[in-house]
């Protein structure tokens, strides 16, 4: 039996989202604080602008896939995804961090 994929609809795209952004945390770095408000304010190119000039900023890349996402389109599932992955490595990266600096703090 195989099963029946839904097409997404703008209620199950923004449950997605607010997972991600739950992923993603609060925005702590005045980039992040920009990148966030654009996509609040549904200033989709802004956030794209930030994710194309900081590449190597998993949150503002999170953020950049997002606004494509609420489109609807046949891509949404794979702009989720991605979004996705940014979003998993930022948080990767941030415990990643922290752990190092209480390793230091542990080891001085």
């Amino acid at each position: 039996m195989q099963a029946t994929i839904t097409e997404p609809t703008l209620e199950r795209v923004n449950q997605a989202v607010q997972a991600i952004l739950d992923t993603l945390g609060e925005a702590e770095t005045e980039l992040h604080r920009k990148a966030l408000a654009a996509f609040q304010s549904g200033d989709h190119a802004t956030v794209k602008r930030l994710a194309a000039t900081h590449l190597g900023d998993y949150y503002c890349k999170a953020l950049g896939y997002l606004g494509g996402a609420l489109k609807l389109t046949p891509n949404t599932d794979t702009i989720l995804a991605e979004s996705a992955r940014a979003a998993a490595d930022f948080a990767k990266e941030k415990t990643l961090a922290r752990l190092g600096l209480e390793i230091e703090k542990a080891l001085s």
